[in-house]
């Protein structure tokens, strides 16, 4: 029994010190999401959770209520950012998530509307590799805990035993929790904080998958059942720039074999790529043609909430390794 009532202390004091980082975010919504005071000034939270980035007020762990400045959202990522005034508050305790192990007992932490701070204990159920989501943010990990994300949990904190926060938690798909490691909210932050947005290549193009002939395959030496046929070119844009053409099929980009539109998406998510010319093939006619495009940026818009709602969750249908839903035609 003594042990038990240890263990049952530890946790309490560990969602205690852990709590005192954790916001809550006024956004219009019934329910606020949580957030967390990741860094001196800034908070993180789920951006799929918010109605609106301006007029934000934060619900400190004192109970005091600060406006809150938006600095920049990624709903690939589900992260938005917010900048809060010179105010003292505890900054939260920044861990790997990448210690975790399966069976790893985890808290779930949130504050509500009242200020009220709320836990939900369970273990680490599944930890995988790096995944895309289906709006092609890159996720360092796979992070499923067993805990339940009651209304209000989501943009919340996952601690571990030690009190350290690993990651953020967010609704995956049918209400089941999901946690965005340490390291993509660190890297999402950087970049919200340095543009307001993430950069992403743009190649002014509409794709969708399609299977390659055996005796193509084999006559031009290509390993992949299938490429990415472009159907449709912006007019001026950077394919059309480049010399690409309808039907064409795209079959590497920068040195790497693409086989659907999610490999393509996931080699124009990288920043590095935006503004440089790299070089791709693509099958015309039966014959390989070598193509040299100078990747854009993809446009930036603050999409509508109603838009949003609609495509609430999207980001937790993910896609790991060679798995995964095939892509669509629209524009990349």
């Amino acid at each position: 029994m003594s042990s038990l009532l240890e263990l049952s202390n530890s946790l309490a004091d560990t969602v205690e010190q852990a709590g005192s980082a954790v916001v809550a975010v006024n956004a219009g919504t019934r329910m606020s999401p949580s957030g967390i005071h990741w860094r001196h000034g800034i908070v993180v939270t789920s951006d799929e959770s918010l109605q609106r980035y301006d007029e934000i007020s934060v619900t400190l762990s004192d109970g005091r209520s600060v406006a809150a400045t938006h600095l920049g959202h990624d709903s690939s990522t589900d992260i938005a950012v917010f900048q809060l005034p010179d105010v003292e508050t505890p900054v939260a305790k920044i861990g790997d998530a990448t210690t975790l192990k399966v069976g790893n007992l985890v808290l779930g932490i949130a504050r509500s509307n009242e200020g009220e701070l709320r836990a939900a204990l369970g273990a680490v159920s599944v930890i995988s590799g790096a995944w895309r989501s289906m709006n092609g943010g890159n996720i360092d990990q796979f992070i499923r805990p067993d805990i339940n994300l009651y209304p209000g949990f989501a943009g919340g904190p996952l601690v571990d035993a030690a009190g350290y926060v690993v990651g953020m938690n967010t609704s995956g798909r049918r209400g089941t929790a999901l946690t965005i490691p340490a390291a993509t909210v660190n890297r999402v932050i950087d970049q919200l904080i340095a543009k307001g947005h993430i950069a992403r290549g743009y190649l002014g193009v509409g794709m969708q998958p399609v299977r390659l002939p055996d005796n193509l395959k084999t006559a031009l030496n290509l390993t992949a059942a299938t490429g990415v046929i472009v159907v449709n070119v912006e007019s001026a844009g950077p394919a059309d720039n480049a010399g690409v053409q309808l039907g064409d099929v795209l079959v590497t980009f920068d040195g790497t074999n693409v086989s659907d539109t999610a490999d393509v998406m996931a080699l124009l998510n990288s920043s590095d790529r935006v503004g440089k010319t790299v070089p791709m093939q693509v099958v015309r006619g039966g014959v390989l043609v070598e193509l040299a495009i100078a990747v854009g940026e993809r446009p930036f818009e603050q999409s509508p909430r109603s838009e949003r709602a609609e495509k609430a969750n999207d980001f937790s249908h993910h896609r790991r390794g060679r798995h995964g839903r095939r892509g669509s035609s629209h524009s990349r």
